[in-house]
């Protein structure tokens, strides 16, 4: 697929092992490397007067010799800055023994505007702040605004998290290998990396399969396989139900957008369950929407039996408290689930909240044998909320939380964001990329859970309709552009659902 993304040691595996099959050692895979980011400055900066290679200790700086030697062989003008000395014997003191180059050390450093830097000094594996020559160097590049080609990743930044470890260098462009790092994707990384460039240096697909990599990128390579079209004579109900909890009537608003983006998504009927006191309210707004009263566990045990609804969204503009949590219990437990043909609940906003006293009672749930599939969409504070010591340790990146509350809570996390995580029970994680600043306003999230609502509704596993609702929701909003607000969301879906609707790789 070439979406899997690798860690810091998933990627020195796969260097292992393709070394371990030959006929490449590690020194043919670095001057690939290298050979690989030559190309790249030489096709996009044909006019820069110098090029600034630094190159670190290890085989970031290894690939960065390598890259100095294919530039002077190409009639560049090249200085070559180092940070300490490669470990004898290995493949970046082999890559510096074959550059002619003068070597300068880092510590005196100089520029000139007008220049271009390869950066090389440290790669995706980094674990401790720049500091010292390297983080001066950071800073005379930034203060000259110098392009920065960087190799793997920005020195200075995470591979595996994306944190900025002490300062780092802003690349214009970064080229990497095989697969991309959780560093490229996840904040604040991910706006250090500029273009992201990725480079075949022969690893193989085979190797990566044998890795089994569980972080993927998100996009329509990692569940298009599995997205609903409906079949010729499909009828309403056999394209799935897909209900929603209102508030009351001064909290209408959101539901609606909840049912409308279910309704877009495919689900083929959908029904807003609303308080008494609302139903006129939302009568009002409602056209296509059915709409059922639903004031205690009593009445939805009825619309269960009565219309077998395939997937519900709670919490948006719902309130939070009793109300809230009888009826998620209520959908998650009480020899239901399977039994009511239920696939799945979207617990969002106030769903999320109203178990922030006694999130194991909701944890507890869902692990039920037969529950529905149990998806969570929480933002940092809501995320905060169910899981505090998960979110207060620092030690762990974005996806390692998503992941750790995905477990604890055996539910899918959709921990939102710029660089929205989400996290399966079974350890399989995928980054979303292609979020837009449009979509932070009001109303927004609501329709989010509402997509992948209708996408339950129409018996796509629960991973795969958390991912697709993530993707397509930020796919809307980033071609929609400024002006964007929540009621134009689900209507921008509809270019992004024919292609996707029409795309070979869709399972009809």
């Amino acid at each position: 697929m070439r979406n899997e993304l690798l860690s810091p040691a998933e990627m020195a595996e796969a260097d292992r092992l393709t070394i371990a099959e030959g006929p490449l050692d590690g020194y043919g895979l670095m001057r690939r490397a290298g050979a690989a980011v030559a190309a790249v400055v030489l096709a996009r900066y044909p006019a820069a007067k110098r090029v600034h290679v630094l190159c670190g200790p290890g085989n970031n700086g290894g690939d960065g010799y390598v890259v100095a030697r294919l530039l002077q062989e190409s009639g560049v003008e090249v200085a070559l800055w180092v940070l300490g000395e490669p470990r004898a014997g290995s493949d970046a003191a082999f890559a510096a023994a074959d550059c002619p180059l003068e070597r300068r050390p880092l510590s005196a450093f100089a520029a000139e505007v007008g220049s271009l830097v390869v950066v090389a000094l440290f790669g995706a594996g980094l674990s401790k702040p720049l500091s010292g020559d390297a983080a001066r160097s950071v800073r005379i590049v930034t203060d000259l605004g110098l392009p920065v080609i960087a190799i793997d990743l920005p020195s200075g930044v995470s591979g595996e998290s994306g944190a900025i470890l002490g300062c780092a260098f802003r690349a214009a462009i970064t080229v990497t290998f095989a697969r991309k790092k959780p560093g490229h994707l996840l904040l604040p990384g991910r706006e250090m990396c500029g273009e992201i460039v990725l480079a075949d240096i022969g690893i193989g697909d085979g190797i990566i399969a044998r890795i089994a990599p569980q972080t993927f990128e998100n996009g329509p390579a990692l569940w298009l396989p599995a997205f609903p079209v409906p079949a010729v004579d499909a009828h309403k109900y056999r394209r799935g139900h897909s209900s929603v909890f209102s508030g009351g009537p001064s909290a209408t608003g959101a539901a609606r957008l909840s049912a409308l983006a279910a309704a877009r998504s495919g689900a083929g009927a959908v029904t807003v369950l609303s308080h008494a006191n609302a139903m006129q309210a939302n009568a009002a707004h409602l056209t296509s929407i059915m709409l059922r009263k639903v004031d205690a566990v009593a009445d939805l045990g009825a619309f269960l039996t009565d219309r077998r609804p395939s997937s519900f969204v709670l919490g948006p503009g719902f309130g939070v408290g009793e109300k809230a949590r009888d009826f998620v219990l209520a959908l998650l437990g009480a020899g239901q689930g399977q039994d009511a043909g239920i696939e799945g609940l979207v617990l969002d906003a106030d769903g999320i909240t109203s178990f922030r006293d006694e999130p194991e009672t909701l944890f507890q749930a869902a692990r039920k044998s037969g529950a529905p599939a149990l998806v969570m969409t929480p933002h940092e504070g809501e995320f905060g909320r169910l899981f505090p010591d998960i979110a207060d340790d620092e030690a762990l990146s974005k996806l390692a939380k998503a992941r750790a509350a995905a477990t604890r809570a055996s539910a899918m996390i959709v921990y939102k964001g710029a660089d929205t995580v989400i996290a399966a029970p079974d350890g399989r994680a995928a980054i979303n990329s292609n979020g837009a600043p449009w979509l932070a306003t009001a109303g927004s999230g609501d329709v989010l859970a509402g997509i992948i609502a209708g996408l339950l509704a129409q018996g796509m596993p629960a991973f795969e309709a958390a991912c697709a609702g993530v993707w397509i929701h930020a796919e809307a909003g980033r071609r929609f552009g400024p002006g964007l607000i929540a009621e134009d969301l689900p209507l921008a879906m509809v270019p992004v659902l024919r292609e996707l609707t029409e795309s070979d790789s869709v399972k009809r």
